[in-house]
């Protein structure tokens, strides 16, 4: 391999991965940049997506459900399941503490990490589990030796897909107005007529739900 098709191929790559690790930041981003606080337990949503994903995969494919639309159902379960775990985390660990000073949250989010990782155990144990081939693997040559498969170029369209709507969404909706004006000032938002409480949930479950696609693409 040259050094021009070496460098396009690790370009393309990193284009993968980034879009990966675009979609989980968003959440993390998104979090911090109206409440100011770090969500550690984002990483374990991510988690979650991913280990919904394989089980309903796994027992829809076992059904006879052809691999397209056991993959889309699978994904909408994951998207479900970590919206009402990030819903139920901002609900109760951490709207208590909003306005406790800074470190009790963020503890709270390091226990709430590790609480969700012993439950995860509890429910599938430590094994690992194999995530079930639903697009071939095989390299798509591009030219000379720098390839690209089928499961990578979905990934990347994917994830372009839902950064693109939540461009749209916080920029040219109402929900994207209250959430852009909350992050500004929490306390003049809710003089405006604005629920905080309400637009903070819904981030949160926002990010959980770029967060779950990204658990299932990256399981893939």
């Amino acid at each position: 391999m040259s050094a021009y098709e070496l460098f396009i191929q690790q370009l393309l790559n990193g284009l993968i991965k980034g879009s990966l690790y675009a979609m989980m930041a968003l959440g993390y981003t998104m979090v911090y940049g109206i409440l100011g606080i770090i969500n550690f337990a984002h990483g374990e949503v991510f988690m979650i997506g991913a280990m919904v994903a394989m089980s309903a995969l796994t027992l829809l494919l076992g059904m006879g459900m052809p691999a397209v639309p056991a993959l889309l159902a699978a994904i909408l379960l994951a998207m479900m399941a970590c919206m009402a775990t990030s819903f139920l985390i901002e609900r109760l660990a951490y709207r208590p503490l909003r306005h406790a000073p800074k470190l009790a949250p963020l503890i709270t989010a390091i226990g709430v990490s590790f609480m969700l990782q012993a439950l995860a155990m509890l429910i599938w144990g430590r094994e690992h589990f194999p995530f079930p081939e639903v697009f071939p693997a095989e390299r798509i040559t591009l030219f000379g030796n720098v390839g690209i498969t089928l499961r990578e170029i979905i990934i990347v369209a994917v994830s372009m897909l839902m950064m693109g709507g939540l461009f749209v969404l916080v920029n040219r909706t109402r929900l994207g107005r209250t959430m852009r004006a909350t992050a500004e000032n929490v306390n003049v938002t809710a003089l405006m007529g604005v629920n905080p409480n309400k637009v903070i949930s819904a981030t949160f479950m926002i990010g959980a739900a770029l967060a779950a696609v990204a658990g299932v693409l990256f399981a893939s």
